[in-house]
């Protein structure tokens, strides 16, 4: 009874000590720590464990720093094992954007269970652990539970293709795929590490994509939609396949707003820019998604290969990979229709650069005599040659004889422009 008042006493004190700390600065803040640091030295170890149970993360944190190193040991010794995850784990450099999903099959249906601790995990059955963005202590704790080695999501992107998939020497069958992730601006590719080993599905990857969400939603709310890990793993696999699938919609989508400004009768060279921006755009998106879907089938023939599906799981394959053929179709598709595209947006942008090129050469002709006339009318003979004359009337009426010329040499030209295109109208007609 009297350790229970002591403790308590002491925690009350700890906690006072705290507020203090969170609210003073400069000397005063100091002093508090100081003050705290002395307390915690006259505490035995277990003493000290209880008090970190007893806290907040914060506060456990703040603790924690203060003591001696030399009294660590001891104290991670005594501290029950939720307390030690919270403060190693949980709480030690993890980013923002790290999570771990820990899933179960409930009465048919996908099921997220709680993960606050390593007894939640250890007393669990999960058919599927999601990671995203994990820290070296989250993979080193997948690994202690469940005997698994997982890869860095940040090494996915150095290996060869040769390596992408194989089976461990310890029966675990890992498989790094390629899954689009398309924003309204760009898109771009994220790799994902899966590990199956024993009856679990591990899924380790850098960002949060639509396919995992969509996989989540549909085996929660659908009975029997998945019935072990193997099943998740080709559902994820064939939601990328209708992924990629909606992707190449807003493609086609994307083109035919495209298709309505090239096949205007006039088109600007900045509106050109503006459309091979768009046409490069989609035709990104358009290789991204085919070198998604081959990845897809890659994996999909090592499973078969393997022979570490049912039979009805090989069904399901089968049905992704005939959904696949048909979109190497419709890529296929895609990539003869951007071509056109471009090459027509790049012809207009030459006839603009041919009417340019026009204009320059019918001014260079019209000018072209007025030059000849010019340097006459710079000479000094046809100074003695109007010498009777004033100068004013002089250089006035060779200034109007030059632009006589000029509008004469203008309309010999559109004469000549008018005539021809007659000739070709004509042409026409008759072969037609």
């Amino acid at each position: 009874m009297e350790d229970y008042e002591n403790f308590q006493n002491n925690l009350v004190e700890i906690k006072n000590l705290l507020s203090r700390h969170k609210l003073v600065e400069s000397l005063v803040h100091k002093q508090n720590l100081v003050e705290l640091q002395r307390l915690l030295e006259h505490l035995n170890e277990q003493a000290i464990a209880c008090i970190l149970e007893a806290l907040n993360s914060d506060d456990r944190q703040i603790i924690w720093s203060l003591v001696k190193e030399d009294r660590k040991e001891a104290i991670r010794l005594v501290m029950s094992s939720r307390a030690h995850t919270e403060l190693f784990v949980e709480a030690k450099h993890r980013p923002r954007n790290a999570i771990i999903r820990v899933f179960d099959l409930y009465e048919g249906r996908l099921r997220q269970i709680s993960t606050e601790t390593k007894e939640d995990l250890i007393n669990a059955k999960p058919i599927w652990v999601d990671l995203i963005m994990p820290e070296e202590e989250q993979l080193e704790w997948a690994k202690e539970l469940f005997g698994v080695e997982l890869p860095d999501p940040r090494d996915l992107t150095d290996l060869e293709s040769s390596a992408r998939f194989y089976v461990s020497d310890n029966g675990d069958i890992h498989l790094h795929s390629d899954f689009l992730l398309d924003f309204k601006d760009e898109s771009c590719n994220v790799a994902v590490a899966f590990v199956l080993s024993k009856e679990t599905l591990f899924s380790v990857r850098s960002q949060e994509l639509p396919v995992f969400r969509l996989q989540r939603l549909r085996a929660r709310s659908l009975s029997g939609y998945v019935s072990e890990a193997k099943d998740v793993l080709l559902d994820l696999y064939a939601a990328e396949v209708e992924y990629s699938a909606n992707a190449l919609e807003d493609v086609y989508s994307e083109l035919e707003e495209v298709g309505r400004h090239v096949f205007k009768s006039h088109m600007t060279d900045e509106e050109a820019a503006r459309i091979l921006a768009d046409i490069a755009t989609e035709e990104d998106l358009n290789g991204r998604i085919r070198r998604n879907v081959l990845d897809t089938r890659r994996a999909l023939s090592f499973l078969m290969r393997g022979k570490f599906l049912s039979k009805a799981q090989h069904e399901d394959v089968r049905e992704i990979l005939r959904d696949i053929e048909s979109l190497d179709g419709h890529t296929a598709f895609l990539f003869n229709k951007i071509n056109f595209q471009m090459d027509a947006t790049v012809g207009f942008i030459n006839i603009n650069q041919n009417k340019d090129l026009k204009r320059l050469t019918i001014i260079s002709v019209i000018f072209m005599p007025l030059n000849l006339l010019a340097s006459i009318g710079g000479m000094s003979e046809y100074s003695m040659m109007t010498q009777n004359v004033p100068w004013q009337f002089s250089y006035a009426g060779f200034s109007f004889g030059l632009i006589i010329v000029g509008w004469l040499t203008f309309k010999g030209l559109k004469f000549f422009e008018s005539r021809e295109l007659k000739i070709l109208t004509s042409t026409h007609q008759k072969m037609r």
